[in-house]
């Protein structure tokens, strides 16, 4: 009768299994990783563009502004408006 001792490094197929479970992790991680940096460049991206976008707007409404008072300098005064009379009848 042959007692089998088990031997206490561990096998191809625990070793395997091992390498296997941390690949997938190691994949996991890096395409979590990976997503994470495109969401933040995406998100600067829309940063910038809102920035810019700002900017533009306030310049044209500086400059509509500016028209607005000149044509408010440049307008002909408002006529008087005279009351009409009431006949009595």
């Amino acid at each position: 009768m042959e007692i089998i001792i088990s031997d206490p490094t561990p096998t191809n197929r625990q070793k395997d299994a091992h390498r296997t479970a941390n690949g997938v992790f190691a994949a996991w991680e890096k395409r979590t990783a990976l997503v994470k940096q495109q969401a933040n460049a995406h998100s600067d991206a829309s940063d910038a563009k809102t920035i810019r976008l700002k900017a533009l707007r306030l310049e044209k409404e500086a400059a509509d502004a500016e028209a607005a008072r000149i044509a408010a300098e440049n307008a002909p005064p408002a006529p008087v408006k005279k009351r009409a009379k009431r006949s009595a009848t």
